[in-house]
Parts: C-alpha cells; sequence; structure tokens
C-alpha cells in the first residue's frame, strides 16, 4: 500500500467567496460545477436541466476539462468530467485528481468509490467531525492497494462505469413506470 499523493496531484477549487463578481459584458461567464453534475458525470445520465448557478469573473478560476477526474469534499464521491461539464469552474468544495503515474481514470474513481480500504479510510477521517465533509489533507493521506496493471485497470474502470448506467437507466425505468401506475390509479379512482 502507497499514499495516493505519492501517484496523484491535487489541485483544488477556487474559493467561492474570492471570486469577484464582474458587470463588464467581455467577462467570461463560468457554469458552477455541482453535486447533480457530479451525478451525472458518474451515471452519464443527463438529469433535468435544473437552474445552473453561472458567474461572470475576470478573475483566475480554476475550470474542469473532459476527462479529469474531481472528487467531492461533500459526498466523498469521485467522478470523471464528460463533455457536458466542460469548462464549468469548481470551487472549494471539490478537487482536481491528476494522475502521475499510468492510472485510468476511470479505476481511480472506482478506486476511491468503491474500495473497502479507502471507504474506511474515509469514514474514520469523519469521526469526531461536526460537519459531514472531507478535507484536502484526508484525502492525501489515502492509502490504496497495489494497482493492477493498465490493461486490467481499463477493464475495471471501464465495467465499473458501464454498471453504474445500467443501474441509473433501471432506477429511471422503474421510477417512471411507478409515476405512469399511480396516474392510472388516480385516473380509475376518479370515475367512481
Amino acid at each position: 500500500m502507497k499514499k495516493i499523493n505519492s501517484i496523484v496531484d491535487f489541485v483544488s477549487g477556487t474559493p467561492q467567496f474570492r471570486i469577484t463578481e464582474s458587470f463588464d459584458e467581455q467577462s467570461p461567464i463560468y457554469t458552477f460545477y455541482s453535486q447533480t453534475d457530479l451525478s451525472e458525470d458518474l451515471v452519464g445520465i443527463r438529469s433535468e436541466d435544473s437552474d445552473k448557478k453561472r458567474v461572470r469573473t475576470m478573475d483566475d478560476v480554476n475550470t474542469l476539462a473532459t476527462g479529469d477526474v474531481v472528487f467531492s469534499l461533500i459526498s466523498g464521491s469521485a467522478a470523471v468530467i464528460r463533455e457536458a461539464h466542460h469548462g464549468y469552474l469548481y470551487t472549494q468544495n471539490y478537487v482536481k485528481l491528476s494522475p502521475e503515474e499510468k492510472i485510468d481514470p476511470h479505476f481511480l474513481v472506482y478506486l476511491l468509490n468503491e474500495n473497502s480500504a479507502v471507504k474506511k479510510q474515509l469514514l474514520i477521517g469523519l469521526q469526531g467531525s461536526q460537519v459531514l465533509k472531507y478535507s484536502l489533507k484526508q484525502i492525501k493521506d489515502l492509502e490504496i492497494p497495489t494497482l493492477p496493471d493498465f490493461e486490467k485497470q481499463k477493464i475495471i474502470g471501464e465495467i465499473y462505469v458501464k454498471q453504474l448506467r445500467v443501474q441509473a437507466l433501471k432506477n429511471r425505468a422503474a421510477k417512471q413506470e411507478t409515476m405512469m401506475r399511480l396516474q392510472q390509479l388516480e385516473e380509475v379512482s376518479k370515475h367512481d
């Protein structure tokens, strides 16, 4: 086992309270990355478009690119950024992980989200804390198991992502079926 910070670089998000809003029409507009976006990136399915929080600023801010791995200090979960969220601004609630060694991004996400040894370390770090939020130090200190060869990582990462997508599609279908049945029941109950 070795510490994750020996094979991954970390880039913290831009502190939201330090972003100065600009009213200059020439200033770029950034969309904030959110927990909903992370969930969408993880399962590969867009949810209903909600109002996205945006800011116009000339400040130098940290943004995400397609293929980046991002970790949420709020939920303790990671995802690979999809094209839909390319260029989004990420705040201090998120950390971008840039592997130094050859690590498949989806395998890294699998490791952070599902590995029992990693999950245990994350839970121990939260004990005694009033606010359930992970710290950058806690993430950097994570000990990870010996990595399989790169080809095996790619296979595991690919299967993991596909399984999450299948599960999300099944959940969506079940939810739609429930809504349809409830609507039918409501119609039947009106006719008596």
